[in-house]
């Protein structure tokens, strides 16, 4: 036997039920002058025993917001099904969200000219009413576009806000990568390793370069000359590539330090296959600890943070500009290394040749 699927209880029905007209309806849960507190009392009382809801439609064309945020992610949808990261942060968003039943429109793009145009296309069917936008970039054009739109926006991952717009309602949050990145050269480097390779992610991205930059630097302070670094979109495939390709140079290194977990565990199953003792003859860094980094033998050194509570802030921030707050630049709190088994004292023999 079909069912009859549910009807949403209507305006109609609530005025039906209090006993009063439609535009007294509107007037008392859009809390607008044109009824008595005693009839506004009872409307809302009524709504609520219906279980009646704004319709988001309505509430865009009234121009009273969609109760949505937005965020697109312009990465490989193929790296997104065993990366941890994006889940726990998402997961973080989500319960900030929830707490003010606002909901999350979530889409997956090719490129950045993609995301803008899903962002401009968002702005014209009034489908959000903010932005959460990941994966900075130099260059980046979604500042300038989210300023132009009028778009409240919180960009994760941009150190301070020098390529936002001026007077824009854009917020940035962010987590120092080049402090992070030193604290693991200073220690590999105290376990006597002085040839290190970075398997990065993605060229384009602003704390790409930021690591980059930063292990440069920890390496020209310290006089290290055998420090490189080899970009990757992420993914385990291309992170057991990299290792491979390293690991067969005629002096490969002693340390390798992976820009995600997937690609760190692609890493340690690549050394075991090559017959290389971890981390006896080759030492191993995760970026961002995940339960895979725990959970491998040994377990993999890696820089840990609270993701879900980035996320989290990073949607607070966004309500706070929904709210009318300004704009402002938040450091979030610095990720921590935790060494485990995968990284131990330098090979004898292995230094840089005198």
């Amino acid at each position: 036997m079909r069912r009859t699927p549910a009807r949403r209880p209507t305006m109609k029905d609530v005025a039906r039920r209090a006993g009063v007209s439609e535009s007294a309806v509107s007037f008392a849960l859009n809390d607008r002058p044109g009824v008595s507190a005693a009839t506004r009392a009872r409307v809302r009382r009524v709504a609520e025993q219906l279980g009646w809801q704004p319709s988001a439609a309505a509430r865009a064309l009234s121009g009273e917001g969609a109760a949505t945020v937005g965020l697109v992610l312009a990465r490989p949808a193929r790296t997104l099904g065993v990366e941890s990261f994006f889940l726990q942060l998402v997961s973080g968003v989500q319960e900030a969200l929830a707490g003010r039943r606002l909901g999350l429109l979530f889409q997956v793009v090719e490129d950045v000219d993609a995301e803008c145009a899903v962002h401009r296309r968002w702005w014209a069917e009034h489908r959000v009413d903010g932005l959460l936008v990941v994966d900075p970039r130099d260059g980046d054009p979604r500042p300038a576009l989210l300023a132009e739109l009028g778009l409240p926006a919180v960009i994760i991952g941009a150190p301070g806000a020098g390529t936002v717009p001026p007077g824009a309602a854009i917020s940035t949050l962010w987590a120092d990568d080049t402090a992070a990145m030193a604290a693991v050269v200073d220690h590999l480097h105290g376990l006597g390793h002085r040839r290190i390779t970075h398997i990065a992610g993605l060229p384009g991205l602003a704390h790409t370069r930021r690591r980059i930059a930063s292990l440069r630097a920890e390496a020209a302070r310290r006089g290290l000359t055998d420090i490189t670094s080899v970009t990757t979109d992420y993914s385990d495939a291309q992170g057991a590539e990299a290792t491979r390709h390293v690991l067969a140079a005629t002096r490969p290194p002693t340390a390798l330090v992976y820009d995600n977990d997937v690609m760190a565990v692609a890493g340690l199953a690549v050394a075991a296959e090559a017959g290389l003792s971890v981390p006896g003859e080759l030492s191993i860094v995760a970026w961002d600890d995940s339960v895979l980094c725990r959970n491998t033998h040994p377990a993999l050194t890696a820089l840990a943070r609270d993701t879900a509570a980035f996320g989290r802030h990073a949607a607070e921030h966004l309500m706070a500009l929904l709210d009318g707050a300004p704009a402002q630049s938040t450091q979030d709190t610095l990720p921590h290394l935790s060494p485990r088994g995968t990284t131990g004292p330098a090979p004898e023999g292995a230094g840089p040749v005198e």
